[in-house]
């Protein structure tokens, strides 16, 4: 299967707080969140190495409507929501489309 859609975010997290920040984004990996579909080809999380408050995130899905979909339902929106307590303002968004990479399962 291929990655057709993707994005990238950079969230800095309020100070201290990175790494709840970093544990909320791994929930999205669980049963029933939407990193856990076979749509969701890349779930990639890192922070700064420069500043641990500064989390990026990478996603590659097999389209973006199965991104959007995924997105719009109850696990994903109840993540979402809980952001608001760690962000440090706005996140910062780019997306994509794949062209090429190397994944090793």
């Amino acid at each position: 299967m291929n990655a057709n859609y993707g994005f990238q975010a950079t969230m800095t997290a309020k100070p201290g707080q990175g790494s709840e920040l970093v544990n909320l984004l791994m929930t999205g990996l669980q049963d029933g969140n939407p990193a856990s579909t076979d749509y969701c080809l890349v779930y990639l999380v890192c922070r700064s190495a420069t500043n641990p408050d500064v989390v990026h995130l990478t996603e590659g899905w097999t389209s973006e409507e199965d991104h959007h979909r995924l997105f719009a339902g109850d696990a994903a929106q109840a993540m979402v929501a809980k952001f608001a307590d760690l962000l440090d303002g706005e996140s910062v968004y780019t997306d994509y489309t794949p062209v090429s990479g190397k994944l090793v399962p």
